[in-house]
């Protein structure tokens, strides 16, 4: 489940978009960064998930709705190469956009709240280190693919994955919004 969720292969060519002006050095110092900032969000998410939403009165719902709409302006701006006013930090640091909602998103650190509920705290916390392990081979080797598919294969593909990202937020705001209404109804 954390596997399709957190969708290392399709997050791929965001990371080679976002790090496409990177040296090899700077491409690889990205991929740990982000993956370390990713798993320790992913491990809070895993034992204290469920206590922080109730803490802060958020719904699962409610989250997935916010996780959906960012997850949607994302996917929208890389579909449509539209670029937002930066904050100097990302053009040279890409660990908080990948670490979260890119690898850590809304979907993932959901279903760790989920996947706890139903097998305890070891399974979800072993599936995550597995797929953020995955993750971050695909990142660190990144440049090794974009040998392979090219520049222009590196922009169809992230707008590709844009496109799936959009129709994804969109299924995490309708799932969102069904659950709420469960709760009310």
């Amino acid at each position: 489940m954390l596997l399709i969720i957190m969708d290392p292969f399709g997050g791929i060519p965001i990371f080679l978009s976002l790090t496409k002006d990177f040296s090899l050095k700077k491409v690889r110092e990205s991929a740990n960064r982000a993956t370390l900032v990713a798993g320790m969000l992913i491990i809070v998410f895993i034992f204290l998930g469920k206590a922080l939403l109730e803490f802060f009165g958020i719904s699962v719902g409610s989250f997935k709705i916010a996780g959906g709409i960012i997850l949607l302006i994302i996917g929208i701006s890389y579909v449509l190469d539209l670029k937002f006013r930066t904050n100097k930090t990302y053009e040279h640091d890409i660990t908080v956009p990948m670490a979260t909602p890119l690898i850590a998103g809304a979907g993932v650190l959901t279903s760790s709240i989920i996947l706890v509920s139903l097998y305890g705290f070891w399974i979800p916390l072993v599936a995550a280190i597995i797929n953020l392990f995955i993750f971050w081979l695909l990142m660190r080797y990144s440049n090794y693919l974009h040998k392979i598919i090219g520049h222009q294969g590196a922009e169809i593909l992230s707008r590709i994955m844009g496109l799936i990202l959009a129709a994804l937020a969109v299924e995490f705001v309708i799932s969102g919004i069904i659950s709420i209404f469960e709760v009310v109804l």
